[in-house]
């Protein structure tokens, strides 16, 4: 329980929750590159494309995409504790608590669909 009675503690658990947002969007971004890193070597490589078709990199790829979305899901985990232990007075009067709470949500169920994308697509 906080006995600050500080708003400041609200807003840094807030921008400890967007840092996490970030975090968590630059994982599955970087995933994917290297998901599709496997294309890039279709194009260099076509002699060689059977073998390449769901190679390393698009399970590497799927793994960053996965913890992103993860990371996402833990941060609103870890942020909702936090919210649990302050008092009112550290919430300013009519702001939107939860809005980054349902951005990390999108975040998190966006990056589950780019996964399930990736299964269900063609490899290439």
């Amino acid at each position: 329980m906080s006995d600050l009675n500080d708003p400041r503690v609200f807003f840094a658990a807030e921008r400890t929750l967007l840092a996490w947002n970030r975090t968590s969007l630059t994982l599955m971004a970087f995933g994917f590159v290297i998901e599709r890193f496997g294309l890039f070597l279709h194009l260099l490589m076509p002699q060689h494309a059977e073998s390449l078709h769901q190679g390393t990199s698009y399970w590497i790829g799927i793994a960053f995409i996965l913890i992103g979305s993860f990371s996402s899901a833990s941060a609103i985990i870890q942020y909702r504790k936090v919210l649990k232990t302050l008092k009112p007075v550290e919430i300013p009067l009519g702001y939107a608590v939860h809005m980054g709470v349902l951005v990390n949500f999108a975040v998190a169920v966006l990056g589950l669909a780019l996964t399930v994308y990736l299964f269900s697509g063609p490899g290439f």
